[in-house]
């Protein structure tokens, strides 16, 4: 995607003159991005034009990149003093009366660190979004204080640091990146990011790449080695700090960042699973969270803050729950809420749905909706994935829970008992898998699908034939389309409760029983469920740590590990176990 309708001046500073790109109203807060290696303004194209409607946003090829003029000789001439001196003309040339809010990545993120963290810029610098770019002064002391005390926990971190950053050892050699990049990566660079990171066409990277990629060495070479070796001590963030961490870069470990606060008192984290080049492959989150830390700073307010163990994961990202009106779902959906995620509150009970919406903006959600359907139905799932998609945006966390019990043996089960466990047990993930699986595949930002089955799905028993055959069907459902959305950065989980105290032991129904019976059992399942008290919180908590590890199949109960366990050694011993008639 191209900058169409920029507005482009030059701005001369240091010998150079850098190219800059503007969109937006000029009279509102102005966000500067400014890129990293190897690449040119226009790797920011997606996220700017998002941003563009509510802010003026300002891009610039780096100095010796994209259109902007190298500086001659290029050795020296891309140190951070001169990079800072480039920010300042730029901040000066499209903001003179207020200070900008920054965000940077990669390189752009490193060079930025040192932008807001020198006394000349203070008074210019708003607020700092960082992705994928460490402090080389940061960096300095992180690799001093594990040599120091080299305890094998730091001294993992050290070598795993160390066997991602191979490629700064090649680039500070002569010549031979320079050849490269003019010969035979710069023709395959694009290709091997189409492979690797998934990027997708869209004029990017542009035919500059390669020269960018030769002069942007420079960049390591004038300040890699000194700065590591000697990093300053007064290296504080004067600015407030939003950092955006994606979990499977392969450049930069998530513990690079370990005691960060110290730096950056006014730190707000955010991670997200993804690759390294997040403005190409997640323009949709970064533009939510950029835009949300800067309206939060504008308004004279901290960054974000949510609360729990995964407070920085699910900021901002857009959680659908089926069956939230209680139970499993109502916890998983106020833990996502907790966690600060949007979340829209799926029930067939109007009433249920709106007090789970309610709860979650209590607790932490920056918005919550509650709908009305029933998973069953084709055409009404069909509505609400098109209502979803076109006033809330693309799901990005699916969960799939909306669920039936029945008991009963096989015989005593009929067709239409049959019908209706498939029906909701089955095919309402089907209907979610299909249509909100879908919009997230063309999206193609990832996501994760949530599939709430059972232990049920490997524990056979004499009286759940239909419904452990429904979440055996769940399991399975999962695991292949698992493997079909792997290649889209889209994960799937099945989530395998055993007994766990929900209101689905009491509404669940008891085949070949008159309904006087049948209430009885309802009873008494629930008193069993009761006394053994394990709460939906617990599943909730296993839910989210499953899609931050991106985890394939999670038995959560005692009891469920360990039919999952005896299911693959010992499965023998689970069919001994299915002739025995529970008492109920």
């Amino acid at each position: 995607m191209a900058l169409d309708g920029a507005r482009e001046r030059w701005v001369r500073t240091g010998g150079v003159e850098l190219c800059v790109a503007e969109l937006g109203d000029p009279l509102r807060p102005t966000v500067v991005l400014v890129h990293g290696y190897p690449d040119s303004k226009e790797v920011w194209s997606e996220v700017a034009t998002r941003l563009a409607g509510r802010f003026h946003v300002v891009l610039y090829d780096v100095r010796g990149h994209g259109r902007s003029t190298a500086p001659v000789p290029l050795r020296g001439g891309f140190t951070l003093e001169k990079l800072t001196d480039d920010f300042l003309a730029v901040a000066d040339a499209v903001s003179p009366e207020r200070p900008v809010h920054l965000v940077g990545h990669d390189w752009g993120s490193v060079q930025s660190w040192e932008f807001v963290t020198v006394g000349r810029t203070k008074g210019r610098i708003a607020s700092f979004t960082s992705m994928s770019g460490p402090s080389l002064d940061h960096f300095g002391h992180w690799i001093d204080e594990r040599l120091r005390r080299p305890t094998p926990r730091r001294v993992a971190q050290l070598l795993g640091q160390g066997a991602k950053s191979w490629y700064v050892c090649l680039l500070h050699t002569p010549v031979l990146p320079e050849l490269a990049w003019r010969g035979p990566l710069g023709r395959s660079w694009p290709g091997i990011l189409r492979r690797v990171e998934k990027i997708a066409d869209g004029g990017y990277p542009t035919p500059s790449l390669p020269t960018d990629a030769a002069h942007g060495a420079w960049l390591y070479r004038d300040n890699v080695r000194p700065r590591l070796r000697h990093p300053r001590a007064d290296a504080y963030a004067h600015t407030p700090v939003q950092l955006i961490t994606p979990l499977g870069d392969a450049f930069l470990s998530e513990r690079l960042y370990d005691g960060l606060e110290r730096w950056a008192p006014r730190l707000t984290r955010r991670t997200l699973p993804a690759k390294h080049w997040v403005p190409r492959t997640r323009p949709d989150r970064l533009a939510d969270w950029i835009t949300e830390f800067v309206t939060a700073v504008e308004g004279g307010r901290p960054g974000p803050a949510a609360s729990g163990k995964h407070a920085d994961r699910f900021g901002g990202q857009l959680v659908l729950v089926t069956g939230a009106g209680g139970g499993i779902g109502r916890a998983t959906a106020l833990a996502f809420a907790e966690a600060g995620a949007r979340v829209v509150a799926v029930d067939r009970d109007a009433e249920s749905a709106a007090r789970t919406a309610e709860l979650s903006r209590l607790i932490g959600a920056s918005a919550a909706w509650a709908e009305t359907v029933d998973v069953s139905d084709e055409q009404a799932m069909d509505k609400l994935a098109a209502k979803v998609a076109a006033e809330y945006g693309v799901v990005d966390v699916l969960v799939n829970n909306a669920g039936i019990g029945l008991s009963g043996s096989f015989f005593d089960t009929t067709p239409q008992d049959w019908k209706k466990v498939l029906d909701v047990n089955l095919w309402g993930v089907i209907h979610g898998c299909r249509l909100f699986g879908r919009q997230m595949t063309e999206r193609g930002q990832g996501g994760h699908i949530v599939n709430i089955a059972s232990a049920a799905a490997f524990q056979p028993s004499r009286v759940l034939p239909a419904y452990g055959t429904s979440k055996a069907a769940v399991l399975m459902l999962s695991e292949c389309l698992r493997a079909e959305l792997a290649g889209q950065g889209i994960g799937v989980t099945a989530i395998c409760p055993g007994l766990v105290n929900t209101g689905i032991t009491s509404t669940a129904r008891f085949a070949g029983v008159d309904a006087d019976e049948e209430r009885r059992r309802q009873r008494r399942t629930a008193r069993w469920y009761g006394l053994r008290n394990y709460p939906p919180e617990k599943v909730a908590d296993v839910v989210l740590e499953a899609v931050v590890r991106d985890r394939p199949v999670v038995p959560v109960t005692p009891e469920a590990r360990g039919a999952h366990l005896l299911s693959r050694l010992l499965p023998g011993v689970l069919r001994r176990l299915a002739r025995v008639r529970p008492p109920l």
